[in-house]
Formats: C-alpha cells, structure tokens, sequence
C-alpha cells in the first residue's frame, strides 16, 4: 500500500483510504486478493550463505592459505606430527570462525520472534484470532491489555489504552493512545501517539485499530532492512594480522631465496639448500600466531564472563580495548529504569525525597507525616489512594508488613504502571500504605484516566465521609481547584498561589521531571458520582516531580572512561530537557546546554555538516533508528573506533554498525543480543569499564607473543643466514629448526595471553585507531633482540668448533643456545616497560609451568638416545651448558639492569608488582 501520514487522518478518513467498513472489517475475498498483492506480514530474511560454504571461507584468508602450503611443506619433509599440528590449528580457527559467522545469520530470525503471533481480528462482522501473518492493510484489530500489536497500526478506539513502547522508540514509560489526529505531518515516531507500532505492548486499557502497514514496510521492517544493510567489516586485530602475514610471507621467501642461492654458489648441493630454504620459510613463519591470538582473546572471553560481560565474538575483547567513543541508550542503561519521585511541592514549600525518605534538612520545615490532613502527609496519602498499582516481594502484593526474615531481605517490584509505581514508593518512605489506609477507607468508585481529561479521580468513604483524590496533569488539575490545603487548614486559592504553583511546576519541569498535581474534594453523601460533580471546585494539595535516575555505578563508571580518553555519548528518544539532566548527572554534560543536538535538529543536517559537529556534540536526544545509524557513522568517518550499547529493538541497527556492539543481557531483546558483540550480564554500564580494560590488556598480551614469536623466527632466520653468508657450515639442521619452532612457539607464548594487566592499562589514553601492530618500538626491540639471539647462537657454533668439539656437539650448542636464548627471552616479553627483574618471574604460574615443558622436551631431545638419532644431536657436558646458559641468559639479565636502574630513576618502580 502506498505509505502515508496516517497520523494526520481523522480515524474514519484512514478506513475510507484502505477501503474497509470499520464495524465489519474486510471480507474474505478482499483479504486473500490483498494478501496475494502485498505479501505475508512477516519479516524477510537476507538470502544467507550455506553453512557448507560458510565454513569453506574460513580458509580463503591469506594468511591461512600460507599455512595450508607450509602444512604440504612439512609433510614433504617427513615431519607428519608438526603438519598434523598446523592443520589442527587451521581446523580449530575454522570452526571458530564459523561459529561466530552462522550466530550472526540468526538476527533476523530474533527480530521476527518478537513479533506476534496472532491478532484478534474483525472480518465479515464476526471476531476471530488468526495468525499475525495473515494480517494484511485494511483489518482491523482489537487489542486488549496485554497483547503485542502485531503491525503498524492507526487507532480507530482508545479506551484508557497505554503501549510500552520502550524497545522501539526510547521512551522510558507507557505512552497514553487516541483516536485523535495530529497535526504535524513530520511528527517523530515517538510522538505519534494515535499510532502503534508492530512489535510494541498494550500494557493498560483496550482499543481497536486499522492495519495501515504490513511486514517490511513496518518501522519494525524498516529497522529489519537497516540490519540487513550493515555490512560486517574487519576488526582492527585481523586487518593487522593480515598484513602482519604478508610481511612475513614476503620477507621469508626473500630470504629464503638469497640462502638457497648463495649455498648453492658456495657449492653446496642444490637439494641440500633446498631443504634447508624450506625449512627457515617454516620457520620464519609463525604458523601457530592465529591460534595464539585466539586462545588470548577466549582468555579474556572467560574473564569477562567472571565480571558479567559475555562476549558474543572474540575479537569484540580486543576492539573494545582501544574503543575511543561509546555511544549508549539512556534508559535502562544509564538510569535504573525504574521512575523516582524527586521533589514534591506541598503547602507552599519544596521537599527533596531521598533514596531513603525525606530529607529533613531539606527546605521544608515543620512537616510531621503522622499529622492528620498535614500537606505533606495528604499529598502522599492521595498518591497511594489515587493509584491502581501494586509493591511487590517475589511477586507478591504486600501491605508493608512482614512476617519472615526472607520477605524482608526479598527484592521490590512494582505491578502496574511505573509512574504510580514510583508514587507508591514515595508514600511508603513516609509509613503510607494503601493497603493499611483501605482498612478504614473504602473505595466507592473511579473516574480512569485518559488522554483528553489528563487526570484520575477516585472515591472513597472514611469515618469523615465521602473524598474525592484527583490526580493528573498540573496545568490541567490547577484549573479545577478553587482552594488549597496549607499547613494551617484550607485556604482560598488566590492568584498570587496560582503564579507560584505554575512557577514550582516550570522549576520542576526544568530539572526534568514528570510532575503530576494532587487534589481531593470532601463530598456530600447525596452527591451523585459523576464528572462534572466530583472533578470540580477542588482543593490543591501538592506536586509530585519524578524522574527514572541515573545508575550510581554509571556516574563512576564515565568518570573512568573520561580518565582514560573515552569520550561517553547518550542517544536517546527521551526528550531534550530529560536527556540534558540525565547527562548533566552522570558527568556526559558539563554545560547542561552546549553538546545537545534534537532528532529534528539532525533532520536538517547533512551527512557532512553531522560529521564535521558530531565530536562536539555528548547528546542526542528524540532521535530515530536512522539517526543513530547516522551517529555512528559519522564517527567512524572520523577515525574513531565507537561502541554501540543498546537494550531495544531500536538498537539492533546501530549496534550492529558500530565496531563493537553492547547489549544489555536483563532488558535487551533478541534481536539486540544478536546483533551485538557483547551481552552485559548484569545490564550495568559499569561493566564496559572493565570490557575497556581487560580489551586493553589482551590487545597488551597479544603484542607481548608477537614480540616474542617474531623475535625468535628472527633469531632462527638470522642465524642460517648469517652462516651461509660467511661461508660456514650449517648451525642447524633443518629438523632441528623444526623443533625449535614446536619447544619454543607454543606453550610460552600461549601463557603470555594469561598475563594481568599492567598497573597503569587504565591512564592512558586509547591507542589510534590506525596504529600497527609494530607501533611504540615493538619493530625495534624485535630487530635487536632477534639478532641477539641470532649472533649468540652463531657466537656459540663457531666459539665450540674453535674449541676443538666435534660438528655434532658444536651443533648441539647452537641448537641449545637457540632454544634457551627465546626461553630466558619469553620473561622479557612480560612487560614493554620493566624489566626481567621488576616483573615478578613467578607471577604468571602458567608461564612458569610452559617453559619447565619446553625445558624438558629439549633435554629430552639431547639425552634420550631414540631422540638423538632422530634431532642428530650429543649429550652436552658441564662447561659446555656453562656456555650455553651464559650466552642464552645473559642479554635478558643485561637489558633487565639497565631497565630497573632506569625505572628506579623515573620512579616507575613504586608501582610494578613483586
């Protein structure tokens, strides 16, 4: 159907356009020929790729595709084990990979269970439930409290009817409905309040409504496209790795190439090079990198789930960690989502309520709640009385009074709607409880509330006679009073008061809050219980301003992420003067009016002119799931790497855009979840702080192996280069170089990803965005501890040959002074600041553990006489180890001085863990 401003249509105007009687609804003729036009009210889902294929592409990267070939290589070789062990690893990633892909092919299939599964439908004159697929433009639904709507509709009936809208506009409370028309024909979505929307709650009163859209072309299906139109991009781990492999590829074969040629000019056989070229090019690649990298994020992963976040990809740990923007919702989120009355005005004066009661150094003086008829005490008291909700504990409806320890100590609840929640919850601060007051007071009647009144009456009978409370909009409620109670009795209402009271609600309204007016009536017992006898002449009792408040855990967990350069943003559908208080609370907004920006204001802005502002701007309040997307995009253009946290439906776009998506695990629906990276347990923004940090920390590990591991394969490379360069015979030989790369490549450089992180991980600031992996002189301390080891192991080679050894001993030097010199060398690698004698060697137990095996594996491969024959190696003496160990050693313990003697200079050392 052809969309348009259905809000702007009188009810009966929308049922002409869509040619439907609204008494009647369709007929069945007419359905099934619009049914076979327009399609199914489903959600379609992007064509996926087939699970076989899926998993097929884990191995088109290239840097896998080098490893295949060095697996092909091994075996040529004779080394079945080590092939056996690469393909593993390739194994492993693939399934990993695939894992994570075929989760994320799941969206849409969250999106679509959110919608509803059946409607209640008017067709030829007779009520009937179908299924909500069937549903097509023109049917006209009714709805009840309780139902889900089960497409975008325009209301034709609206009796007291409320729709928690929540997931998919922001709004943190239930929305009141009309038939009414509006007159704005852009009016944002959340203000439409004569529409609903698929996938959204009835949660009070009935109605009845026209489909004016169906499936796809929903705002439920526009969001849907949205999601599917968000292209999955690299991490900024993998696009490093990736060349990170091309590097080493290229570097490798260069070298290789000059080895082999020169041997063989040299007049070494031409086989003989060859296999020694082959086996530096296994070598010179770290084949066990990508598994490495994967065990160090899973490692965060666990420490994660220990601090209530659940990673949903593992390269999520490693993104977060140099995240420079977090964009977050505002309910739920960043406030508790639970509505806190504030301030009441009352008998002339303001009364700040705590999380604990009434301020009693507040401005109010002389207040006693447990006066008859006090201001105070009857603003509360109709506050309970004039309310339809419920406390709970563990489900149940309490009265104040507990007979057992474990309803005590059980957690609160609120059944019904929130904002009288919240008035409930302001009167039992102060000993009022509705359920005590009904005891000696009966209620006779009600007048509910709707949109056009704005208010609530209800009736009751006490000892004094009949009472009417009234509660509602102030501006409206002022209008009907004539007196009002004060701390001396019952007074005229002059103007002057009027002024006052009207200035008390602006003051509130500009601190944010939902203010509400209390007023009562004393009627007479022949009074006849309708509106225009009890909703008039009445006596002004109080104000009642609340607020859903920010998240004390947020407030300090923003402080943090400001200490450590992350700028905080909050986008939100509330509006502007809510966004602004909120933010100006939890420390977003310094200036409570500079950084805000309006969904209408980004109307009106282009794609460029938001990407010029948007590092200016901490707020966007009333916006769209366009808008949001539009946000995040314009920071990525800026360079910055931006987390997305989001609980609703609305969300999922911008979630799945940003370069790491945050869900909220208590509140945030399915499709959100999906969509996202990472699910925080506990729904407490507090828990990115520690995303942020333990993302820092891996990202730190994962430079520490790589700095080992290249170091070593340079040690390896130099060493065979070197020697054939100078003419020597081969240090190594290449099955031994082969071993090498299995003792010295695996379990220590698995155990540096458990390393903690370092004391000062959170004062830094986030490392660009574009930087390389080589950044901040890793290059250069891999060069030269790399050709340390390299020479140390040729210095030994020629120095045992000098001494008078045999090729085989002087061989068994070399290869041990290798594999030691990368084992002494792996405790260096535990910090790029300290040194080996400041970072604690017996900290990390499970490096401790990793170079005691590789220790043995390499012992065994000297002494073990089946080992000998295969690694052509002797048993090494005393002196000889002496050699060895000294070399080996000596280059971490020289560079560990100088580093601590510096250190103890600059005063870093006060900090650095025994």
């Amino acid at each position: 159907m052809k969309q348009q401003a259905w809000h702007v249509l009188p009810w009966l105007d929308v049922t002409k356009i869509l040619d439907v009687h609204p008494g009647k609804g369709l007929s069945l003729r007419e359905v099934n020929r619009r049914l076979a036009e327009i399609g199914q009210n489903v959600l379609s889902e992007k064509k996926g790729v087939h699970p076989v294929f899926l998993f097929l592409g884990q191995f088109k990267d290239f840097m896998v595709m080098v490893l295949l070939a060095a697996t092909i290589v091994s075996g040529l070789l004779g080394e079945i084990a080590d092939a056996v062990t690469i393909m593993a690893i390739l194994i492993i990633n693939a399934i990993l990979g695939f894992v994570q892909e075929y989760r994320a092919e799941r969206s849409m299939e969250s999106l679509r269970s959110l919608t509803a599964p059946e409607a209640r439908v008017m067709r030829e004159g007779i009520e009937s439930r179908i299924p909500a697929a069937e549903l097509v433009p023109g049917d006209i639904v009714i709805l009840e409290a309780g139902d889900r709507i089960p497409a975008d509709m325009r209301f034709i009936q609206a009796v007291n009817l409320e729709v928690e809208e929540s997931a998919l506009t922001g709004e943190s409370h239930p929305v009141g409905k009309t038939m009414a028309p509006l007159m704005d024909e852009l009016m944002p979505m959340a203000d439409r309040r004569n529409m609903g929307y698929m996938g959204t709650v009835v949660v009070n009163g009935r109605g009845a409504g026209v489909i004016v859209s169906t499936g796809m072309d929903t705002e439920m299906g526009v969001i849907a496209g949205m999601i599917q139109s968000v292209e999955d991009e690299e991490t900024p781990l993998q696009k490093r790795l990736a060349q990170l492999g091309k590097w080493l590829v290229i570097l490798s074969i260069a070298v290789c190439i000059v080895v082999v040629v020169t041997g063989v000019l040299r007049g070494e056989g031409f086989y003989k090079m060859f296999f020694a070229g082959v086996s530096l090019a296994v070598a010179a690649i770290p084949e066990g990198l990508p598994a490495i990298v994967t065990v160090a994020l899973a490692i965060g992963v666990q420490r994660m789930v220990q601090r209530q976040a659940i990673i949903r990809k593992l390269p999520a740990v490693e993104t977060l960690g140099c995240a420079t923007v977090i964009c977050s919702d505002k309910t739920g989120t960043l406030t508790q989502n639970e509505m806190t009355v504030r301030q009441i005005y009352t008998g002339g004066k303001f009364v700040t309520v705590s999380g604990q009661g009434y301020d009693p150094k507040g401005e109010f003086r002389g207040a006693d709640p447990t006066q008859e008829r006090e201001p105070l005490r009857e603003t509360l008291r109709i506050s309970a009385l004039c309310n339809n909700s419920t406390l709970t504990k563990k489900g149940v409806r309490v009265a104040g009074l507990f007979r057992s320890n474990a309803a005590q100590e059980a957690p609160w609840g609120i059944d019904g709607d929130p904002t009288e929640g919240a008035l409930l919850v302001a009167a039992a601060k102060a000993g009022i409880w509705r359920e005590v007051l009904e005891r000696k007071e009966e209620r006779l009647d009600e007048i509910p509330f709707d949109s056009d009144r704005k208010r609530m009456s209800v009736i009751y009978k006490g000892k004094q006679g009949k009472r009417a409370f009234v509660k509602g909009a102030p501006d409206t409620v002022l209008k009907l009073c004539r007196r009002e109670l004060t701390a001396n009795g019952v007074a005229e209402l002059t103007s002057e008061r009027r002024r006052e009271i009207l200035q008390a609600n602006d003051k509130m309204a500009r601190m944010a809050l939902r203010v509400l007016a209390m007023a009562e009536k004393p009627l007479d017992e022949r009074t006849a219980l309708a509106l225009h006898n009890v909703e008039n002449d009445l006596i002004f009792v109080g104000l009642a301003g609340m607020i859903d408040p920010p998240r004390a855990s947020a407030r300090k967990a923003i402080q943090v992420c400001r200490q450590a350069g992350i700028k905080a943003v909050m986008i939100t559908g509330d509006h502007r003067l809510t966004a602004e208080a909120v933010a100006g609370e939890l420390g977003i907004l310094r200036d409570r009016h500079a950084g805000v920006l309006t969904g209408a204001e980004l109307d009106q802005m282009s794609d460029e002119e938001l990407t010029e502002q948007v590092m200016d701007v901490s707020v966007y309040a009333r916006v769209t799931p366009k808008d949001k997307l539009r946000i995040v995009r314009a920071f990525k253009k800026r360079g910055q790497v931006v987390a997305m946290t989001g609980d609703g439906v609305n969300d999922a776009p911008a979630v799945k855009e940003a370069d790491i998506g945050v869900s909220m695990g208590k509140t945030g629906t399915d499709v959100t979840k999906e969509a996202s990276a990472m699910v925080l347990g506990d729904d407490n923004f507090a828990t990115i702080v520690a995303a942020v940090e333990e993302g820092r920390a891996i990202y730190d590990n994962i430079r520490k192996f790589i700095r080992y591991l290249l170091s070593c394969n340079l040690g390896e490379v130099l060493t065979m280069f070197l020697a054939t360069l100078v003419g020597l015979p081969l240090p190594l030989l290449p099955i031994q170089i082969l071993w090498v790369n299995l003792v010295t490549d695996g379990l220590p450089a698995m155990a540096l990803g458990v390393e903690g992180a370092e004391p000062d991980i959170m004062d830094r600031p986030p490392r660009a965005p574009g930087e390389r992996i080589f950044a901040r002189g890793l290059a250069r301390k891999i060069g030269i501890r790399g050709t340390l080891i390299g020479l140390g192991t040729l210095t030994v080679f020629v120095a045992a040959l000098f001494l008078g050894v045999n090729m085989l001993v002087a061989r068994t030097m070399a290869f041990s002074t290798l594999v030691f010199s990368q084992l002494f060398h792996v405790f260096d690698c535990k910090s790029e600041e300290r040194g080996i004698f400041e970072v604690g060697l017996l900290s990390n137990p499970f490096l401790v553990i990793a170079v005691s095996i590789s220790t043995l594996m390499q012992l065994c491969a000297i002494y073990l006489p089946p080992m000998q024959a295969v690694f052509k190696t002797a048993p090494l003496v005393g002196w000889q180890w002496g050699i060895v160990l000294a070399v080996a050693g000596g280059p971490s313990f020289l560079i560990g001085f100088v580093r601590l003697l510096k250190n103890a200079w600059s005063g870093k050392t006060a900090g650095a863990k025994a």
